[in-house]
């Protein structure tokens, strides 16, 4: 009769040091899939190795026994011929390829390293995108297109690279065969734009590149390291952003309607709506981190970044980011509290109350106008309302390939945007392509959902579990939101579903990696 057995799998170093443990067991190499052997006494470089412990503690929490593992005896043996994971004489594995072939159907991701240059210059673009130095920084002033100079190095090192590695230019899993198709829609649609000029300029200026370092993105996120390295640098232009808005705010400088705050830099976070948008969506990857982490320094930290983010949300009065915001925190508080949810979602209740009492100025009001528009001292919440209208009228006349992208405005009233991601895609390009683009987003869900239920029992040892509830009350941030934003071509749904992919990709091969070890070890007994 065969014995349940999970293996345990940490998925950064930082859990091991966490752990305590001093001694570990043979590593599963990420390029090859095999156990081989591995200095563990120091950092893993670019490419963190996955350790499983020298043994498990803990009983699973489904079942399962323990698993002990060893050493071999041998660091140059086990580099030649791999590691032996030695199991109980007593214990037989129990099959667990099902969970990672589940999760990865039609995904068949390959586990090699590489593309370690096109990291840097995605990072560096990123970086350049995020925090716009040529605006603040003099000694930048000159460089306005340095961000497009990194993203041709970064496509330049990354073509060859890729063809290199895997053969093809990019791997597809359903999210690249949705943007995809949605390119290909607005292209065949261009022709019969009311301004083809202008829906061309707008795809080729800036949406080609929304897609060309999306896909760049998907494919050289390829572990934990890498995929931490620009969640940190999401989080820390929102650090800088909400610092800026909070100093502004207490400061009186509300240059927006004379009671809001700017963005601190300009392009994507210049208007305080679209400021308001990251925030929300870094807000829960910041606690999803949080208890992702036992490292106490840590926590305090990504508790401050949460905090601080919060804050800054408040005082840009962003109406639509409030809604992303109640119902993403609403969503990590029922899956972070699923053993206990009746009392949880009382106590998130009783907090979000309790933001409310004590939100500054007159912020309760700005939000009671969502139901009450004459209670919005500007107008915009009629204005937003009527264009909405608008923007659904035109979309019913033309079903099929829309008005154009971003010619919307040319049939709106008083030059104005959609303000609304959902009939921005629907009025511009057609019914069609808003099946496709609601279709990329919702697609990752499921799938980070399936690796949220594999991951529970493993929750307090491995990143998986918080990271993946927090990608998802992030994309649903971003799908309240959204509703209230032209945003549907800029960057922000993109980096997260492109980090969706990549922890997808470094669970399925971790698991993979498990699978081929149990493997060899059944064989050798």
């Amino acid at each position: 009769m065969a014995a349940s057995v999970r293996i345990w799998t940490p998925c950064s170093a930082e859990a091991e040091m966490n752990r305590g443990e001093d001694q570990f067991g043979p590593v599963l190499d990420y390029e090859t899939i095999t156990p081989a052997g591995k200095d563990l006494s120091r950092a893993g470089g670019d490419d963190e190795a996955i350790r499983p412990p020298r043994s498990l503690k803990a009983q699973d929490e489904l079942g399962g026994e323990t698993l002990p593992f060893s050493h071999s005896e041998s660091g140059a043996a086990s580099a030649e011929s791999g590691s032996k994971i030695e199991a109980h004489p007593s214990l037989e594995v129990a099959d667990r390829g099902k969970s990672s072939e589940e999760i990865g159907k039609g995904e068949p991701w390959l586990a090699r390293r590489g593309h370690a240059i096109s990291y840097i210059g995605l990072f560096l673009f990123t970086a350049v995108l995020y925090f716009r130095p040529y605006e603040w920084i003099p000694a930048f002033s000159s460089l306005t297109s340095l961000a497009f100079w990194l993203a041709a190095f970064t496509l330049v090192v990354f073509i060859p690279t890729q063809f290199a590695l895997e053969g093809n230019l990019t791997a597809r899993p359903r999210e690249v065969n949705f943007l995809l198709l949605f390119c290909l829609w607005a292209l065949l649609g261009m022709p019969l734009a009311i301004n083809p000029g202008e829906a061309w300029a707008a795809f080729s200026d800036s949406f080609i590149k929304v897609v060309l370092m999306f896909i760049v993105l998907v494919n050289v996120v390829r572990t934990e390291r890498r995929l931490k390295g620009l969640m940190w640098l999401s989080l820390g232009v929102g650090v800088f952003l909400s610092y800026r808005a909070i100093s502004d705010f207490q400061s009186g400088n509300l240059t927006v309607n004379g009671f809001r705050v700017k963005g601190a830099l300009g392009g994507m976070f210049g208007n305080p709506n679209d400021m308001a948008l990251h925030l929300v969506m870094m807000i829960p990857i910041a606690v999803a981190l949080f208890f992702g982490t036992r490292n106490p320094v840590r926590k305090i930290l990504y508790a401050a970044c949460a905090a601080l983010m919060t804050m800054a949300m408040v005082v840009t009065y962003s109406r639509g980011a409030f809604l992303g915001f109640v119902v993403s925190f609403l969503v990590l508080m029922w899956k972070l509290g699923r053993r206990q949810r009746f009392s949880v979602m009382a106590v998130a209740l009783l907090v979000l109350l309790l933001f409310l009492i004590f939100a500054p100025g007159n912020y309760g009001l700005r939000l009671l106008s969502i139901f009450i528009p004459e209670l919005d001292p500007v107008g915009s919440s009629i204005a937003r309302r009527d264009l909405l209208w608008r923007s659904l009228f035109v979309a019913l006349h033309n079903p099929i390939f829309g008005v154009g992208m971003e010619n919307f405005h040319i049939v709106s009233s008083h030059e104005l945007v959609s303000h609304n991601a959902y009939t921005q895609v629907a009025a511009e390009l057609g019914f069609p392509a808003l099946i496709l683009y609601i279709g990329f987003i919702v697609a990752p869900l499921k799938k980070l959902w399936q690796i949220e239920q594999r991951t529970f029992a493993d929750r307090r040892t491995s990143c998986f579990y918080h990271l993946t509830v927090g990608l998802q009350a992030s994309i649903i941030a971003y799908m309240v939101s959204s509703f209230f934003g032209s945003v549907a071509y800029q960057w922000y749904i993109y980096y997260i579903i492109g980090y969706s992919i990549a922890l997808r990709r470094i669970y399925i091969i971790s698991q993979e990696a498990q699978d081929s070890a149990v493997k060899k070890s059944e064989a050798s007994n």
